[in-house]
Parts: structure tokens; sequence; C-alpha cells
């Protein structure tokens, strides 16, 4: 579904990407790990078209991702932002609605309503929340919010950028395993950026390691454990010795 090809990406004499590679596969669960100022961001933002890279070619679904209609490109893809990102003046059931209210996927204000409530009902949120607004709700509560944002369009490709940043282990379990079934459920195609490791167990097919600007491991998720790359192995074990510089 996503396809990256040598992509280079520097501001100023700082290269983020040097040269990314990476497949995502249809209908999978792709999960991006790395440290924090690895490019992660810089990468979703380099698919989505809010980057321009430097070099190297991005295919979506088989197109170039720079070329043709940028509201039919963009249609296609849902975002679940870190930190919900939700518009505080919006009533929680207009933020859910916000591209079914404008831009070339607009229906009509009670239809755009009645799916907001659908899309809240999904993540475990009933039709009492539709007109309170993001101040009254916990961080949590936005969080789900957010997420059913992201699904509002029915999109064929959703990014989470770090999807439990900031939430408590029993509410960050409840959106890893809401991220799972919505995802199977829709048969879309996911990539999260994330240096949570429970979120990974949870949530990825494949797992694939930024570091340096380029991709420093790839495979499935049930290999993390067992594979011998130094740069992997400090990652998920959290350990100050390795390959992986650290602050002293």
């Amino acid at each position: 579904m996503i396809e990256l090809i040598a992509l280079e990406k520097a501001f100023g004499s700082k290269e983020v990407l040097r040269g990314v590679d990476l497949s995502v596969p249809e209908g999978s669960s792709t999960v991006i790990i790395g440290g924090s100022g690895t490019g992660k961001s810089v990468l979703l933002k380099s698919i989505l078209g809010l980057v321009t890279p430097d070099k190297g070619i991005i295919t979506v679904a088989g197109k170039d991702a720079t070329a043709g209609d940028r509201d039919a490109f963009l249609a296609q893809f849902g975002m679940l932002f870190q930190g919900a990102a939700l518009f505080d003046s919006l009533s929680v059931w207009q933020n859910v609605a916000f591209r079914l209210l404008r831009g070339s996927l607009k229906r009509p204000k009670e239809e755009a309503r009645a799916i907001a409530i659908e899309k809240l009902q999904r993540v475990g949120m009933g039709p009492d929340v539709a007109d309170l607004f993001p101040a009254e709700l916990s961080g949590g509560m936005q969080k789900r919010v957010g997420l059913a944002r992201a699904i509002a369009a029915d999109p064929k490709i959703i990014f989470f950028d770090e999807p439990t940043t900031g939430l408590d282990p029993i509410m960050a379990g409840v959106i890893n395993d809401l991220i799972r079934e919505i995802v199977t459920e829709m048969g879309a195609t996911a990539m999260t950026i994330t240096h949570d490791m429970s979120s990974v167990r949870a949530i990825a097919d494949r797992v694939a390691m930024l570091h340096a600007g380029k991709i420093r491991w790839e495979g499935p998720v049930g290999e993390i454990d067992t594979a011998d790359d130094p740069y992997l192995c400090q990652f998920i074990t959290g350990s100050a010795e390795g390959p992986i510089e650290t602050l002293r």
C-alpha cells in the first residue's frame, strides 16, 4: 500500500532521513520505532506531503504520492495525532465530523452528526458526550475522540502518532485494543510511530526500527525478541549500554 524508496530529507545541515526504504503491505499494521529525533514524524509528514523530501520515491496504492489531486489523495488517510489535537472551540461531534463538514467529503450536517455519534460509540463513548467540548473530557476520552475522528470517513490508511503518550497504563491498553480492533475490522492499512513497546506488541504485525535516518531492522513483530541487531536489542530492552548513544 505504501512504498518508500531511498527517501532523503535534511533541514539545513541536519540530515534526518538518509535513504529510507520501507514497504507497508496492504491491510497490515506496521509500527515504526526509534528514539526521539530519529525522523519518525518526518517520515509520516513526507508521505502526507506536509514535508517535501529532498530525494526518493513515495508511492501509495501504486501511485506517485506527489502527483495528482491532493484532496483525493488525502481522502485515503485518517490520522490520530499525538495529544489528540482536538479543536477547543468545536464540540466533540464537530471534531469527529470535521472532514465530513467540509471539502470533497462534505455531508449534510445531520448526516455528519449521525456518523460522528456512530464512530463515538465505536470507540466506547455514548451520544451524551457529542455536545461536550474537549476541555470537559479527560485525556483518555480526548484520545478516543481523536480516534473516532481518524476513522470517521472510513479511510483506507490510518496513521497513529504516539497513540498512548500521556496515558496511564490501563487507558493505554484500552487505546491499543481499540486500535487493533478497528484496524482489523476496517481492513485498513495502519502505520504507527511510537517508542512504547507495549503498544508495539499490542498493535503491530510488522515492526521497522528507524535510527540515524535509516531503517536498521524490519520484520514480523514476533521476531523482535530474537533478532540479533544490536540497535534493536538495545532499544527494546531499554539498556544504556549499546551502539545507540545516550546522554550520561
